[in-house]
């Protein structure tokens, strides 16, 4: 009887053990919801149109301003419909704030707040939308009509663009007003001194660094308290171009505040084709002042762990031909790549200019289309690539650990000139840079607003620094240099140290210090004599090379930086332990299956670069399969390599013109769904472990697409598929 009652008790425990299993498994899934990725982003002032439906992580709308027919929230619920986290950006020198210079928001006009030339003319960004001098009552007008809207349409990430002052402003009222509050003295028209022209462009800096951090800071404050963690970005032009273009921005040091999660470095073919200096010759350089406009964004970042998104564009502000921008968008994007630390990208700007703007057939002619289906395809195969594209520890190929110092006071002096000194194109930045780069030295930036921070010194080797056209803002940051160099580190200074600029009324020669130029307090804690001459000097463990030439006379005329180039050379093979400098005309990269590569005009050779292997052209449309590519001078490529795929038995998407949702791989079939914006041509490459014997593809409603073109490559065992994009999905099935 005991047994029988144990028998029945144990079949009624599995009884109900079976049904209440079959009870939870029924339940919906309660795991915790997938991590949301946000590696890549576009930016768009519009709602979501099928034509613009780019399929990356983040939408970033753009400006609360309410339109006819659409509030900004029924914007911002448009894109999160269609599965995209959103975040929000706006200008924070200039944007659709009418309703604050007209005096609509507080009662009071305030356009006497716009950036004012020497003749008095407003620096306008568009109508009645001036280039702004960033008042307390501004600042306050931001967190009230924007910030706080923003937060309370539940975006939690804010990127306030652009903290832009020009270099030929700064008098207007307004200018005159933050002068006297900062400085404690009236003001001083900055054209009239070198002092002048640095204190203004100072006090531009000073005013911008606030306002990010006040609106920052009340952004994360509001936010925490409707429980919500607010990260916040600057989206900015690099260092490099403010300072050849004329503009003051905090640049470096916001990366210091803790306010700040990160940046957007904002480097485009705009940006790049500035012209430059060279061998005597001033012409556009487009991929190696990219390689220096990245280098010197993700060289402020790295030293404080914030995060940088890399951008590029695949046109410009500037109309201009299809042909040229496909060469120049090859070429940024080329340079980009070559930072693999960088894995997060704006894959674009303005989707709606880019698939819906009107630009040129050709350069000499005068008809306009919109984006053509090859271009097209090829940015879509580029831009879906990045969402995969892996960060790496792998280096661009090359002598490693030349350094060329940058401060945030390259922007000081720019404007106006004084005593007939002129740094014509940031001549003595790209001095500095030019000569090496252009031989194959994958030159690197360092930050002196980052010298206190060890990360900085990392891999440096040779530092090579001038304040020809820039100044140290601290004697900390020639402490942390000489610290550097008599643990073992090589400085080669240049400069004559006689620009104008050397004499105003700062740190070195105020207080307690005499010293006619900042360099004379650094040679002083290296233990050199202080108006030391042209030589090579010991200090601790470390050498410093002194070149009494500005870096412009290295590029201004043709054969006329050997002096420079011996320099480094003869430092970094004999004094480093490095090993030889190696000369080259090429830069190459491996990024898990990614090859990049850049040849280089105006180098050591003509010779192009052969790479040989299972290779698909990314920068072709029709994504061929290549056993050998050949990169001449002047040219970029980007490659899949199908022999470093992971994986390689297990079917899969190696490139596509779209982004791939929904794998599904079986014994004998492979299927997946592809969805990128209406109007474009959909190309890719799937890697299958044998050539299909039934290809179907079907759109989203079912309706079967007839017109389909493919191919198999059995060299690395490839189907080509093509067909038109939908943004609601195509859905592809493939059997061998």
């Amino acid at each position: 009887m005991f047994s029988m009652l144990k028998k029945s008790f144990f079949l009624s425990f599995i009884i109900f053990w079976l049904i209440s299993f079959d009870g939870i498994s029924q339940q919906p899934n309660k795991t915790a919801p997938p991590k949301v990725t946000e590696k890549t982003t576009f930016q768009t002032s519009g709602q979501w149109k099928p034509v613009t439906d780019v399929r990356s992580d983040v939408a970033i709308v753009y400006g609360t301003d309410d339109r006819r027919d659409m509030t900004f929230e029924q914007r911002v619920q448009s894109w999160r419909d269609r599965g995209y986290t959103v975040h929000f950006m706006t200008g924070i020198a200039w944007g659709n704030y009418q309703d604050y210079f007209t005096g609509k928001w507080d009662g009071v006009k305030h356009l006497d707040e716009g950036q004012v030339t020497r003749k008095g003319d407003t620096i306008w960004h568009g109508r009645m939308v001036p280039y702004i001098v960033p008042s307390a009552n501004f600042i306050k007008y931001m967190k009230e009509k924007h910030i706080k809207r923003v937060i309370d349409a539940g975006i939690d990430a804010i990127y306030l663009e652009e903290p832009e002052f020009w270099s030929r402003a700064g008098y207007s009222e307004s200018f005159k007003r933050e002068w006297q509050k900062f400085y404690g003295f009236p003001w001083r028209a900055p054209h009239e001194s070198p002092e002048n022209t640095f204190l203004s462009n100072k006090l531009k800096y000073n005013l911008y660094y606030n306002a990010l951090n006040e609106v920052f800071t009340f952004a994360k404050e509001y936010g925490k308290s409707k429980g919500m963690n607010v990260r916040c970005y600057v989206p900015t032009h690099s260092l490099v171009n403010y300072s050849s273009w004329q503009i003051v921005s905090p640049e470096a040091s916001l990366a210091s505040l803790s306010c700040v999660d990160g940046y957007i470095a904002q480097v485009w073919t705009g940006t790049s084709r500035e012209p430059t200096f060279y061998n005597g010759l001033r012409k556009e350089r487009v991929f190696e002042n990219a390689f220096l406009e990245y280098g010197s964004m993700e060289s402020m970042t790295r030293p404080t762990g914030r995060k940088m998104f890399f951008l590029t564009d695949p046109i410009e502000d500037w109309p201009r031909d299809w042909v040229d921008y496909k060469k120049n968008y090859q070429a940024t994007f080329t340079a980009q790549l070559l930072y693999p630390m960088v894995a997060d990208y704006e894959v674009m700007p303005w989707p709606d200019r880019i698939y819906e703007g009107l630009y040129k057939t050709s350069a000499n002619s005068d008809k306009k289309e919109r984006i053509p289906r090859f271009y097209s395809t090829q940015m879509q195969v580029m831009v879906n690539s990045l969402n995969s594209i892996p960060a790496s520890n792998n280096r661009v190929s090359g002598s490693a650990g030349v350094a060329v110092a940058m401060s945030n006071s390259l922007m000081f002096q720019r404007f106006p000139t004084h005593g007939g000194y002129e740094d014509p194109q940031l001549s003595n930045f790209y001095g500095q840079t030019l000569p090496l780069l252009k031989r194959g030295v994958p030159v690197s930036i360092i930050h002196l607003e980052n010298v206190s921070y060890p990360d900085t010194w990392k891999d440096v080797k040779v530092l090579v620094l001038s304040y020809s056209n820039m100044k140290p803002s601290s004697a900390d940051e020639h402490r942390f240099i000489a610290g550097w160099v008599k643990k073992g580190g090589i400085l080669i200074y240049c400069g004559r140290d006689n620009d104008p600029f050397q004499t105003v009324q700062e740190w070195w020669n105020t207080g307690s210090n005499s010293y006619k130029a900042p360099s004379e307090h650094l040679f002083e804690l290296l233990g050199i004599d202080k108006t030391a001459k042209d030589g090579v000097y010991t200090s601790g463990k470390g050498f410093v090379t002194i070149i009494r030439h500005d870096p412009k006379e290295f590029v201004l005329k043709p054969d006329e930086d050997k002096q420079f180039i011996e320099a480094v050379k003869l430092m970094y093979e004999q004094k480093t332990k490095a090993g030889k400098l190696v000369f080259k005309n090429n830069f190459s990269l491996s990024r898990g299956p990614y090859e990049l590569i850049s040849v280089l005009d105006e180098s050591v050779g003509s010779d192009p670069y052969i790479i040989k292997g299972k290779l698909i052209d990314l920068f072709d449309p029709a994504l061929p399969v290549l056993s050998q590519k050949q990169v001449n001078p002047g040219e970029q490529a980007y490659l899949f390599n199908i022999e470093k795929v992971n994986n390689p038995k297990i079917p899969q998407v190696l490139a596509a013109a779209s982004r791939v949702y929904s794998e599904k791989a079986e014994k004998n079939s492979y299927s997946f769904v592809v969805k990128s914006p209406l109007n474009t041509t959909n190309a890719m490459r799937v890697l299958l472990p044998s050539e299909p014997k039934k290809i179907s593809v079907n759109l989203y409603d079912g309706k079967i697409v007839t017109d389909v073109v493919s191919s198999w490559d059995s060299l690395g065992k490839t189907c080509f598929l093509s067909f038109d994009n939908m943004p609601d999905g195509v859905n592809v099935h493939i059997e061998w």
